[in-house]
């Protein structure tokens, strides 16, 4: 198993602190695995097996327990009466009423509870009414390109970028060499997604409507879009919907982990701007299953996906910076701290460079500024500071 350390150091911080530990992120991330590492360090930390529950409900084996009242029951009816019990949800969401559940069981400070989760719909409503305060999330991504790198053979750390952003990082992908086996993998997750977190829970109908606007979504990543875009596009291919129903599609795709939207931020006005967002994929090997890899193609909105999901992994706040007459790709936020980053493949051209530094340039303030590329230079131009994105993705320079 690969070690998750960031996440399974955040649960040892959190061990014993009464307070329900929450981790989300699209399915076949590693939620799972992150929970057998976690009771792994338990075992060897003087924790019996009888204190540890571990229920996964997407196991049908967990079948009579997809109800509140009965896996309350059960939960009670295994616990340890004079000594702390680590109870582990997976896939909480597939209990009907769970939040009732687990708000019960937080009511016992014997109990240690950790619940993972493939949507977002489990952090809202009910749970949120509920567990207000009682609760912390820490959100998981596939691979990061350092993980990723962590289980490669190969030395170069130019192919195995160049490995990564073809067959993405869902774990379980290090096991298989097979083009046509990774691709049926990558099928099973998007089906599972469509099906299980967005198709069926929110009752869509139009299911070629649906994947037609992930497709687009998928095909535009990096770019300025908005519902009413999506929605003329499509009808212009013979695909009639309303700009509703694509509003709604797309909020169901956010839900479920597939795309995160960044909303743009007016660097000048300094207020958050309600019109026009950049959408990004959690992963881009599922982009390459569903559009194909073409090789050579779209690799600088491809650099910005990734430095976008390692922005985000390092729990950034993240906006699309607007300047009177250009746009700055990330305009990040830290305690108050502003940074701004702008990404391309390559400035080696000097045109290219000009044009990279020029949005960054018109900012009048004094916040850092950063240019990050695949170029192994490193230059400071006028305090705009350039960084190779293998090294900062790799940990060695940060931002």
């Amino acid at each position: 198993m690969i070690q998750r350390e960031e996440y399974l150091n955040w649960l040892i911080k959190l061990k014993d602190k009464h307070i329900i530990k929450v981790i989300t992120g699209i399915r076949r991330c590693g939620k799972s695995t992150i929970f057998r590492l976690y009771q792994e360090y338990l075992l060897k930390n003087n924790i019996s097996e009888k204190q540890i529950i571990d229920l996964n409900f997407d196991d049908n084996k967990n079948r009579d327990l997809l109800e509140q009242n009965k896996l309350y029951d059960y939960i009670i009816s295994k616990a340890v009466s004079d000594k702390k019990t680590y109870i582990f949800l997976d896939e909480v969401q597939n209990v009907k009423d769970f939040e009732k559940c687990v708000n019960s069981l937080h009511l016992n400070e014997n109990f240690d509870i950790y619940l993972t989760g493939s949507n977002s719909y489990m952090l809202s409503g009910e749970l949120a009414t509920f567990l207000t305060g009682r609760y912390m999330q820490i959100h998981m991504l596939p691979l990061s390109f350092k993980e990723f790198k962590s289980t490669a053979s190969e030395s170069n750390e130019e192919i195995v970028y160049n490995n990564y952003i073809s067959d993405g990082g869902f774990p379980y992908l290090i096991n298989l060499n097979d083009f046509v086996l990774k691709n049926n993998y990558l099928d099973g997750i998007y089906n599972t997604v469509l099906i299980k977190d967005i198709i069926t829970r929110k009752q869509i109908k139009d299911v070629l409507i649906l994947d037609s606007v992930v497709r687009f979504l998928f095909d535009n990543i990096g770019c300025l879009v908005s519902t009413k875009k999506i929605s003329d596009t499509l009808n212009s291919s013979g695909r009639k919907n309303s700009i509703n129903t694509i509003e709604s599609y797309v909020s169901a795709l956010i839900d479920s982990y597939i795309i995160y939207k960044v909303n743009r931020y007016d660097i000048k006005g300094k207020q958050h701007l309600k019109t026009l967002e950049k959408y990004y994929v959690c992963d881009l090997g599922l982009r390459n299953y569903l559009l194909g890899n073409k090789e050579g193609m779209d690799l600088g909105h491809i650099l910005e996906n990734i430095i976008f999901l390692e922005l985000k992994r390092r729990g950034h706040k993240i906006y699309v910076g607007k300047t009177e007459n250009s746009e700055i790709d990330f305009v990040i936020e830290d305690n108050r701290e502003i940074k701004y980053i702008q990404v391309a493949l390559t400035v080696r051209d000097k045109n290219t460079l000009n044009r990279e530094l020029a949005p960054l340039n018109s900012i009048e303030d004094h916040h850092p500024k950063y240019l990050i590329t695949l170029d192994f230079d490193t230059n400071n131009h006028s305090g705009i500071k350039q960084i190779n994105a293998l090294d900062y993705l790799m940990g060695r320079v940060d931002i």
